[in-house]
């Protein structure tokens, strides 16, 4: 593991996840209560054995940075890293990253360095947990030029996804982008027996989708970028290896969620505090890692709380209920307070006594007798009492406002937003 060389994605706009963007970088983007989307594949990787690892930045990446400086540290007898190669005017381009391929390309000279055999590329928004020594295993069993990690979807979901055609020792011979019809989706097909000899019960799954995750040796992941002007991996760069390559595919049969979008994001976080989750973060050998923080317990001052996840440094006032709800650090929430299916980010900092006195700018955190339902409110709110914020209209969109807007049919509200005592939204 030590001849491979991580690349991750992390510096796209990510204008379906806004307004949860509006003030940082996708990966930065908080989950499960305590955790950053960054931390999945970061995770993934130490977990792995994979300790040099780059993360590729550019848009609303400071938040970014910070917590990467002040997560992933190393003692100086070990040569592993984490560091940051923001999008940045040298000699020879100054350009902003043109895409995913871009990016690589304008740092390929970290990437063509002796003792670097193999270039694995992750993007920073998703939520998985794989051990990425069997996916080297495949590639070079295989002798491939780049192995892709694959996961086995329905028939319902690979219209949404990229959709690999195989051969029958696993190479990949075609690929399709989002198949709508039928007579696509049957090009593409695999066969559930084929999966059944490779270990995998197909369930009704007979579409192999991309996952995006890449492993290159090292000289094709070079030649490749240096003699095109692809910009992105997945629409060009990917299918035009398939024309020129040995690529193969890495079967993946765990959980995987891109989190591309307000509705998975909401989902996916709602999954991990479920009875069931299909994500585990409890996991002895393969645990999430974040930055640590000294907070103290959360206190819960005869409050109900069902089915959640609750972070550290919380306090919950009496009588409040909390159910099938995820509640982040710090936060702070009143008395009698209902939360229900809701996403709470909770907050950066605890406020001094009496540091919020404006005139109608309530404390920070919820207020008493405050009801939310089907909503994320991002960090550092300032929520007042006898709030209700329930989508009164059943709205799938809506514009924004001073207050949040409703995407996906969930109640967003952006980081800092002040709401009054008593508003409905």
């Amino acid at each position: 593991m030590h001849e491979v060389l991580t690349l991750v994605l992390g510096g796209g706009r990510g204008t379906r996840l806004y307004p949860l963007t509006k003030y940082r970088s996708k990966p930065a983007v908080p989950v499960a209560g305590k955790y950053r989307l960054i931390d999945i594949p970061l995770s993934n990787c130490l977990n792995s054995g994979l300790n040099r690892i780059y993360v590729l930045t550019q848009f609303n990446s400071v938040s970014l940075h910070r917590h990467i400086r002040r997560t992933y540290v190393f003692d100086p007898f070990c040569d592993g890293f984490v560091e940051i190669l923001a999008a940045q005017q040298t000699l020879t381009t100054e350009r902003w990253y043109q895409g995913t391929a871009d990016a690589v390309r304008q740092n390929l000279r970290h990437v063509d360095q002796p003792g670097v055999r193999y270039v694995l590329i992750l993007s920073g928004d998703q939520l998985y947990r794989m051990d990425f020594r069997y996916m080297l295993e495949t590639h070079r069993r295989t002798g491939a030029d780049v192995t892709i990690g694959a996961v086995p979807v329905a028939r319902e979901a690979a219209s949404g996804l990229g959709i690999m055609r195989l051969d029958e020792n696993g190479r990949v011979v075609g690929f399709l982008e989002k198949p709508k019809t039928d007579e696509e989706l049957d090009h593409v097909r695999s066969d559930p027996d084929w999966l059944r000899a490779r270990g995998i019960d197909p369930q009704g799954r007979e579409f192999l989708a991309s996952m995006g995750i890449y492993l290159f040796t090292r000289e094709r992941l070079c030649d490749c970028l240096e003699k095109t002007a692809y910009q992105d991996f997945g629409k060009e760069v990917f299918p035009a290896a398939i024309r020129s390559m040995r690529v193969y595919v890495h079967l993946f049969d765990g959980y995987w969620e891109d989190i591309g979008t307000i509705g998975s994001f909401y989902r996916a976080n709602l999954g991990l505090a479920s009875q069931q989750p299909p994500f585990s973060l409890f996991s002895a050998d393969s645990p999430i890692f974040t930055r640590a923080r000294f907070l103290p317990p959360s206190r819960l001052e005869g409050a109900t709380i069902r089915g959640s996840l609750v972070a550290d440094g919380c306090q919950i006032g009496a009588g409040s209920i909390v159910e099938n709800s995820v509640i982040g650090l710090r936060s702070l929430i009143g008395r009698n307070v209902t939360i229900r299916n809701s996403i709470i980010m909770g907050n950066d900092f605890y406020e001094p006594p009496n540091a919020c006195d404006l005139p109608g700018v309530p404390p920070l955190g919820i207020g008493d007798e405050t009801i939310i339902d089907g909503a994320i409110v991002d960090k550092n709110c300032h929520i007042g009492r006898g709030v209700r914020i329930v989508n009164k209209d059943g709205l799938q969109e809506s514009e924004e406002t001073p207050y949040g807007m409703i995407r996906d049919g969930i109640v967003v509200i952006p980081k800092g937003t002040v709401i009054p005592d008593g508003f409905i939204f």
